[in-house]
């Protein structure tokens, strides 16, 4: 088989690699240790034309590129477009970075009070789902896909109407390594981060019910070991406890797109509060996504 084109989901931790035939069939594939986040200003392009295309033999291919590369660390700043948004969209907004190289835009919409709310990646792999699983392209979705900032898309008919972001991870992994709650970050104890769903009741008063993960330990006899696990249950028992209801879909089932682990995290979560989640694998739907971007641009 020969390469017709080589697609990437590049991200703030890692880039994922395909390259494809002109029938959209996987030639080659590899993941980098390239995260946005660990590049240095202006430093994409070089490492991008000497590290990842010759991995995949991809030197002379056309390049489509989704995620935080887009971002204003990255590459190049490709611009937001407005939900609603289909794929279509995104394929007549790609942004040219090189005569070759072409970056999908962000989605932007109104997020809370007023101010807008930013994604850029999981577009791709939520709309990708869609191509996957033609049954749910109609009628409405609650879509979440955890991560350092997870996101909730609401999707209606095949478009993204709404979503809202989470600054989850971020806060978990900030409080674990410069507050008084930080610790070896090892979030394996179950018994732990259940008592920290539970604590998160309905996901209001956040600052004040994130220091019982202190007074457990300092005044309740728990092990300090078991502070990751029980900051991570209360940090994701909030999130899934108010942002459906912020979006007005409380109750609604929830489609988790990700890995497996941090998937069935949520999926404990949203159980506990009696909502129905089923996990898809993230990375066949952000390939998906690709794919279908780049046979609507004509590069496949």
């Amino acid at each position: 088989m020969a390469a017709a084109v080589l697609v990437c989901d590049w991200g703030s931790t890692s880039l994922r690699a395909w390259t494809l035939d002109a029938a959209g069939k996987v030639v080659a594939q590899q993941r980098f240790p390239l995260g946005v986040n660990r590049l240095a200003p202006g430093e994409a392009a070089r490492r991008f034309d000497d590290e990842v295309r010759p991995a995949l033999g991809a030197e002379a291919l056309p390049a489509l590129l989704c995620g935080a590369i887009g971002s204003n660390v990255g590459w190049r700043t490709a611009p937001y477009i407005d939900c609603p948004t289909a794929l279509d969209d995104i394929a007549r907004s790609l942004f040219a970075v090189r005569d070759d190289v072409w970056i999908a835009p962000g989605l932007r919409c109104e997020g809370l009070g007023g101010a807008c709310d930013v994604l850029r990646g999981e577009e791709t792999k939520a709309l990708g789902w869609l191509a996957l699983n033609p049954g749910d392209r109609s009628g409405r979705r609650l879509v979440c896909q955890p991560g350092t900032h997870s996101k909730w898309l609401v999707i209606e008919d095949g478009r993204i109407v709404r979503f809202l972001s989470a600054f989850t991870g971020e806060l978990f992994a900030v409080l674990s390594e410069h507050s008084i709650l930080r610790n070896d970050g090892d979030a394996s104890d179950p018994e732990a981060f259940e008592a920290g769903l539970a604590a998160a009741g309905d996901g209001d008063a956040l600052l004040n019910r994130l220091y019982t993960a202190r007074s457990r330990v300092a005044g309740g006899g728990a092990a300090s070991g078991s502070t990751a696990s029980y900051l991570s249950g209360l940090l994701i028992g909030a999130e899934v406890a108010a942002t459906p209801r912020l979006l007005g879909l409380e109750g609604d089932p929830v489609r988790l797109l990700g890995d497996k682990p941090a998937c069935d995290r949520y999926a404990l979560a949203l159980g506990l509060r009696g909502v129905a989640a089923r996990h898809a694998d993230g990375e066949a739907a952000v390939l998906a996504g690709l794919t279908a971007i780049a046979r609507l641009r004509g590069l496949l």
